[in-house]
């Protein structure tokens, strides 16, 4: 036998069990013909099916990947009504009416996405990334991107170039400050991103990587096993099979036989998916032999002859209901892989180990325990990088510090914590002081200096110093609970007024608001001093019985007067000068309104501002008891 993933095997496994375990005098003897094509070519393949159909069969299954050929399979099978039991991945470009005699033993790409989407949701990732080996990636999960269209969520799609070389790539994701990673990849390219990974230092608590390839079993984590990663996938396998460790031994044992030069990496998805389709087919064919003589016909591509028993036979195809490799095997009025479960497997030190189950019709079921961990366990032989700042008592130099390297160098409260807490722990640490000599505060641009900044860049994984929680540093980085507290700074603190200055007057209001008043007063004064002039009834004869002066007419409105109305009003003394005409009696009632109002609310405030001791404290505190009775702290 050939080295190749072992589907030939897993076909011949399948025909040797079934004609074992039937009644040859009665259910007849299961023959399957094996055809391998050199080359994905459609003009090949419709030579082969033509041969294949001369011969009679059944049914047809595969191929496991040749997307060139399941078109022309399909097409043919519908045309001569034979079942056609797919096991390649879906197909890219979707068919409107699909042929009824085509079955999928594979979980749609649809089913995926949602359990990638369901994994997200649990995680609680707001911000992922998408990383695709291939084109046909943004295809097969486009339902996961309709998802994250219609949420607040943000996902970035990144796509391999043709060096294949993911390091760019990764370190986009890692200045992004990313932690969650989607990989669609076969398990040869989800290695190498793993690998690169650990280079750019990825593989740690921070991050999460989900892989969406159904051969998850196949991906080798053994250089990844040590490291506090968490990296999720999919399987289909069912280990409770009884025929499942068999099989993997009979998978194992032609391995070592045909490809001596690489080691057995595991079970493959399209090996299981065959073994499980001939027994799919031989279930179906032994119901429909109870009510009529199924038998092989053959058939040629020239005529339009059809075989009459596969209408029926694919009727009991979609009716199967059986526990297979690939867990339970049942199909919809589609042809698709229906009421099936994906299991959701994690990496751990022992190996592949589940954590849920994804249903094709509950959706998402996880452990109650996930995520609880052992902090013992995670922190186990880890070194964290702890950054710090000189500060006494906290962290400071030895005297003979430059005689020292590493830790050493340092002593104080923190350093002596850190000591304590590694031995508890069993973790190892590396002081760093932090390269800005800042505690951490955030730019214009949103990015944070000093010790926030390199925990929120994941330069530092601690930050171990006496570093004041604010609400804008819990907004992005996590706080331990106050080990340390100092008492009482201040217990009772007295407002210490200023002497009022010569304009302790303007003090009320903003220099802004004073402002507006002057531009205010001014446009009164003007609008008073245009309306009087307008108007007849404001001018008038101050002298009417002098003869001679009959035609005599002043107006009391003057410019200065005009200006001199409003003073009067703001000062609230009144003024000699009483408008005589409608309009000008609006425009003074509008400026009484106004200066009614301000005076009034300047002046209250400036008693307290001139007076700043006029009331002692009502309530001295002289201990720590009176405080307490007091009331506790207010500051």
């Amino acid at each position: 036998m050939e080295c190749s993933r072992g589907e030939r095997l897993a076909i011949t496994l399948a025909k040797e069990t079934i004609n074992r375990s039937t009644n040859r005098s009665t259910t007849g003897k299961l023959e399957v013909d094996i055809f391998e094509l050199l080359r994905d070519s459609e003009y090949e393949m419709g030579e082969t099916m033509c041969q294949i159909m001369s011969k009679g069969v059944v049914a047809v299954l595969g191929p496991s990947a040749s997307p060139a050929s399941n078109s022309i399979i399909s097409n043919i099978c519908g045309e001569k009504e034979v079942p056609y039991v797919k096991v390649a991945p879906e197909d890219i470009l979707k068919v409107q009416f699909p042929r009824f005699t085509t079955l999928d033993m594979r979980p749609t790409n649809t089913d995926i996405s949602l359990a990638v989407a369901g994994l997200l949701t649990f995680f609680n990732s707001t911000t992922s990334c998408l990383i695709c080996a291939q084109a046909d990636c943004l295809l097969n999960l486009e339902q996961l991107l309709r998802q994250f269209l219609i949420s607040k969520e943000t996902l970035s799609v990144r796509m391999l170039d043709d060096s294949n070389d993911p390091t760019p790539l990764l370190k986009e994701i890692r200045d992004d400050k990313t932690a969650t990673i989607i990989v669609d990849a076969n398990a040869t390219m989800s290695h190498i991103i793993l690998e690169r990974a650990s280079e750019l230092g990825m593989l740690s608590v921070y991050y999460t990587y989900i892989f969406t390839s159904l051969e998850f079993s196949l991906l080798r984590l053994d250089d990844v096993v040590e490291q506090q990663v968490n990296i999720v996938g999919f399987s289909v396998f069912n280990q409770t099979h009884p025929f499942f460790q068999d099989f993997v031994l009979s998978l194992n044992r032609s391995w070592q036989e045909n490809c001596d030069h690489a080691p057995f990496a595991g079970t493959p998805l399209s090996s299981a998916l065959l073994f499980d389709a001939v027994y799919a087919v031989v279930a179906a064919v032994q119901e429909l032999n109870r009510s009529q003589n199924v038998g092989a016909t053959q058939l040629s591509c020239k005529s339009s002859k059809i075989w009459e028993h596969g209408t029926s036979l694919m009727n009991y195809l979609r009716m199967v209901e059986l526990e297979g490799l690939t867990g339970h095997i049942e199909f919809n009025s589609k042809g698709q892989r229906s009421n099936y479960v994906l299991r959701i497997m994690q990496n751990s030190k022992d190996g592949l180990r589940q954590i849920g189950l994804w249903h094709s019709e509950g959706g998402l079921s996880m452990e109650r325990k996930l995520p609880s961990i052992n902090v013992t366990d995670t922190l186990f032989n880890t070194t964290l990088t702890i950054t710090t700042i000189l500060e006494n008592p906290y962290v400071m130099l030895r005297p003979n510090h430059q005689e020292l390297e590493g830790n050493d160098r340092y002593e104080g409260f923190c350093v002596d914590m850190l000591k304590e807490l590694a031995d508890i722990l069993k973790f190892k640490y590396r002081i760093r002081l932090v390269g800005d000599g800042l505690y951490g505060v955030p730019g214009a641009n949103g990015s944070w200096t000093g010790m926030v900044g390199e925990l929120i860049s994941r330069k530092a994984d601690l930050a171990v110093a006496g570093l004041t929680i604010t609400a804008e540093r819990e907004k992005v980085i996590d706080f331990s609970k106050p080990y340390m507290t100092l008492g009482i700074s201040i217990m009772y603190r007295v407002h210490l007024g200023r002497r009022p200055g010569y304009f302790s007057f303007l003090d009320p209001f903003s220099p802004g608001v004073w402002l507006f008043m002057l531009l205010a007063y001014l446009a009164v004064s003007c609008v008073l001093f245009l309306v009087a002039r307008l108007t007849p009834y404001e001018w008038y004869n101050p002298h009417p019985c002098l003869k001679g002066r009959c035609n005599l007419l002043i107006n009391q409105y003057s410019l200065g007067n005009s200006f001199w109305f409003p003073v009067g009003g703001f000062m609230q003394q009144g003024s000699t000068i009483a408008p005589r005409a409608l309009s000008t009696r609006c425009v003074s009632g509008v400026c009484k309104n106004i200066t009614s109002f301000h005076p009034n609310r300047a002046l209250s405030p400036i008693s307290i501002h001139t007076h700043p001791f006029s009331h002692p404290p009502r309530h001295p505190l002289k201990t720590l008891q009176c405080l307490l009775l007091s009331g506790g702290p207010s500051h």
